[in-house]
């Protein structure tokens, strides 16, 4: 063999055996496994863990088209939806020629109510004594949003908005959680 060709192999021969070594260092410098979780303790450790309600899609679809429904009776064009416990929206439906801003609107009426557990009619007049309220950000203290209530604890917010007046979408809103007991 030619010294070349003899530099080559060798060469070859050497990167094969070095790619195989750190092949090797590699899969055996694998991080060690992750510690188990720890397994908390469910039954009758009852402090640790609450059990929460919250409203279905199908619950959710029904007090929204009520809420809509209601408005449609009195010819008004809104928008309304419905939020679970944390403030997540859980259904939105925006009727015909209701305006663009009322589904935002809507939105921040039913997250302030359930957040509040109270009518955003009676929060609205609680600015007088802390101003500030407003400045919370994703709230909206006008009159159309209304809680879902289990055994007192809220665990959906209902919001109406486009209507004319605050009073009207908190009708509707009211229609809508009413639906719910139906």
């Amino acid at each position: 063999m030619k010294t070349r060709t003899r530099v080559l192999t060798g060469t070859a021969v050497a990167v094969a055996l070095g790619a195989g070594a750190f092949g090797a260092v590699s899969a055996n410098a694998a991080p060690a496994a992750a510690p188990a979780a720890a397994v908390a303790k469910k039954d009758g450790d009852k402090k640790n863990f609450t059990t929460t309600t919250h409203l279905t899609i199908d619950a959710a679809t029904r007090a929204a088209q009520a809420a809509l429904d209601a408005a449609e009776q009195e010819n008004q064009k809104v928008t309304v939806a419905v939020v679970d416990r944390n403030g997540n929206t859980i259904v939105t439906l925006r009727g015909d020629g209701a305006g663009p801003q009322s589904y935002e609107s809507a939105q921040r009426k039913a997250y302030t109510a359930v957040s509040w557990n109270a009518p955003t009619s009676v929060l609205a007049g609680r600015l007088a004594q802390a101003p500030n309220l407003k400045d919370i950000p994703g709230t909206l203290f006008l009159g159309g949003g209304t809680p879902v209530q289990v055994e007192g604890a809220p665990v959906a917010g209902v919001g109406v908005a486009g209507a004319p007046s605050g009073d009207l979408d908190e009708k509707f809103a009211k229609a809508g959680v009413d639906a719910l007991a139906k």
